[in-house]
């Protein structure tokens, strides 16, 4: 059996008297497509930093490609690459320059430097704006050129927070066929937090539901509804969480939507 590529073992934080993750575990294994869903302020972002090493865990232990993510943090960072949530481009550069900068801080190659980057920026629609300073981009303008930007250099696993808020439903469809395709040709392993139950249900292969710092199930969705004895996802969510899951986002009606938009478009 494979040796999981990402491994959290009692893992907890705390922010002086607040227990942002009380005490999780879980490993997703190599080419998984793997996702956190919960509410907003369930400790998806504060787990998906401690991965990163942007915050180190109070206790426990995290493990990345064979690293200890606290004690080896250099080679940790190698393996991975994250779309976050807030945002990091640079404004007073193009979308283009933001782009190759990218490119070059992780060594591609100056020959395929510009197919990737025109690739990448045609899949988010942002081509035609590429010389365009990204301070004149619209919020979800700026979304999908992260989206890009995290996508350039392929690492063995993509880290996306969140990644498709502000995006449009189009949007988002091609920008999950690109990351399943990553991770069907390149092996890539994908971890995404996310709310939206319908995304995390057509793109994952295995769900764990975060809520309240803790993990209260995971497994596929099948898996999920057994756990909870109901018929779907969403029934499963709302036994497990007691949340309404289109209460936690601004944008709730692109979530809701996701599965049947996905749905039209194969039958087209």
């Amino acid at each position: 059996m494979a040796e999981a590529i990402i491994s959290a073992n009692d893992v907890r934080k705390q922010f002086g008297d607040v227990k942002a993750v009380k005490g999780i575990s879980f490993d997703v294994m190599p080419g998984e497509i793997f996702a956190f869903l919960g509410p907003n302020g369930a400790g998806k972002s504060t787990t998906i930093k401690m991965l990163t090493t942007m915050l180190s865990p109070t206790s426990g232990k995290l493990m990345m490609a064979g690293h200890d993510v606290t004690k080896e943090r250099d080679d940790a960072r190698k393996a991975f690459g994250i779309v976050f949530q807030d945002p990091s481009l640079d404004e007073e550069l193009t979308a283009y320059e933001n782009m190759e900068l990218h490119a070059v801080l992780y060594n591609i190659p100056k020959l395929i430097r510009k197919d990737k980057i025109e690739d990448l920026m045609n899949l988010v629609e942002l081509w035609d704006r590429k010389d365009s300073l990204v301070k004149t981009y619209s919020g979800g303008m700026r979304r999908r050129l992260e989206i890009a930007r995290g996508l350039l250099h392929e690492p063995k696993i993509l880290f996306l927070d969140e990644p498709t808020l502000g995006l449009d439903t189009q949007t988002r469809n091609l920008m999950w066929d690109y990351v399943k395709k990553l991770s069907d040709e390149k092996g890539m392993t994908i971890f995404f937090t996310t709310h939206y139950l319908d995304e995390a249900e057509a793109v994952a292969e295995r769900i764990a539901i975060i809520d309240n710092g803790l993990i209260v199930a995971h497994g596929t969705t099948k898996q999920l509804c057994k756990q909870t004895n109901t018929k779907t996802l969403e029934q499963a969510y709302l036994k497990l969480t007691g949340a309404t899951p289109r209460d936690e986002s601004s944008s709730s009606n692109d979530g809701l939507n996701f599965k049947s938009a996905r749905r039209n478009k194969m039958l087209r």
